[in-house]
């Protein structure tokens, strides 16, 4: 086991571990989606309502299509390890760059993503050359799972939230020999690699972020120029009218997790609704996440069994987080920190309010497409971000 106290490994415990589920629980899973229910038509056009029964009843057809054992074959060709930390298995990803002046970094994902948010980026950044890239971009590359999500272990106790999973991450690090490393992440994965870079900031060389944690202050709110209010007015809507999910899940977990394990549609419209509603769906840049990859991750909680853990993560993480931007700005963070900007996230942030919590804010980048998903919708773009964002880090001593 990993003592997290200290940082250090006393006992190692790093082992392979390759991804199989059992033909019991693929049998199952046909039976049930052969006999799924699905309701009538929502009363609106759009999906005001939700999730539209046509996009439901598409995803749930590219479901029964889908091959889990191909993906197996292809996920375990990425090297892929558990080891226990703080009493808990974290399985992960690890490459190791066949560069010797690559720079260690972790990339951590969030909901309903996971570590496939990654799969697309590991060979470009670990490998760049292979790439058409360049040997000085190259990185040693770490993508835990968050607990309870896909083979990481489901806690059967309280307090794994952001700031246990960012010890963890710190004390996986270590045990892999990296004593300074690069962490990058969206969504929670934004949560854990901020809290990373605040708690062992002599560690971390660099951090990048899709979804800076910066929220508006009062006084912001008064008088905003026309820029910042549309931010406030995207922030308000998504608030009133986007994140009833995450309500419900920072409050009763456990209610929705039977359904969760128990319906594959009700999986798939869970997650489903986001991977679009949070997506830049606009034909012209991409259409958003793909059904198939939306599909690889739906599997992914649904034979794993993590519907439920997942969900508590925000039960966990809501009563951690900061209540206020005064209280987010009361955890500052001092690490060189880069942030790319994606058109279509839900949660935009102006640079103004993210220089009073990221004091060290070199790079601030609004692209001009993709979404909460850029390593599902536009994985060659976000790894020109990754790169761009840590060459600075690069020429800091004692990163490998």
């Amino acid at each position: 086991m990993t003592d997290i106290s200290s940082g250090t490994a006393t006992v190692p415990e790093v082992e392979p571990f390759a991804i199989h589920v059992s033909d019991d629980d693929l049998l199952d899973l046909r039976a049930r989606l052969d006999r799924v229910r699905l309701p009538e038509p929502e009363t609106v056009p759009g999906a005001t309502q939700g999730i539209e029964l046509q996009q439901l009843a598409a995803l749930l057809a590219a479901w029964r299509q889908h091959d889990w054992r191909a993906r197996e074959a292809r996920w375990n060709a990425i090297p892929h390890y558990r080891a226990s930390i703080d009493g808990l298995g974290i399985a992960f990803w690890h490459v190791r760059s066949p560069e010797p002046t690559a720079l260690p970094l972790v990339l951590t994902h969030g909901w309903p993503g996971s570590v496939l948010e990654f799969e697309d980026v590991v060979g470009p950044l670990s490998d760049p050359v292979a790439y058409g890239g360049s040997a000085r971009d190259a990185f040693h590359v770490v993508v835990p799972a968050l607990p309870g999500f896909g083979f990481s272990d489901r806690p059967r106790e309280r307090g794994w939230h952001p700031g246990r999973t960012a010890r963890a991450w710190a004390a996986l690090m270590t045990l892999l020999g990296y004593q300074r490393f690069g962490a990058h992440g969206g969504d929670w994965g934004a949560y854990v690699s901020t809290e990373l870079a605040r708690l062992v900031p002599e560690r971390v060389a660099g951090l990048h972020l899709t979804m800076p944690l910066a929220s508006p202050l009062p006084e912001d709110r008064i008088a905003p120029d026309p820029a910042e209010q549309r931010l406030l007015d995207r922030r308000d809507l998504h608030l009133m009218d986007g994140y009833g999910f995450g309500m419900l899940m920072s409050t009763r977990p456990q209610t929705i997790g039977y359904s969760l394990l128990d319906s594959p549609a009700g999986m798939a419209a869970w997650l489903g609704e986001k991977f679009t509603a949070y997506a830049d769906t606009r034909p012209a840049v991409g259409g958003g996440v793909s059904v198939s990859k939306q599909v690889d991750n739906i599997a992914l909680y649904w034979l794993t069994g993590t519907g439920a853990s997942s969900a508590r993560w925000y039960w966990e993480a809501m009563r951690w987080v900061p209540r206020s931007a005064e209280e987010e700005n009361a955890r500052p963070v001092t690490t060189p920190t880069a942030c790319s900007l994606f058109p279509a996230d839900p949660w935009p942030t102006a640079r103004r309010w993210a220089q009073r919590r990221y004091r060290d804010l070199h790079t601030w980048h609004e692209l001009d497409r993709g979404g909460h998903f850029p390593g599902l919708e536009q994985p060659d773009l976000l790894v020109c971000e990754i790169r761009d964002a840590f060459r600075c880090a690069r020429d800091q001593p004692g990163i490998s």
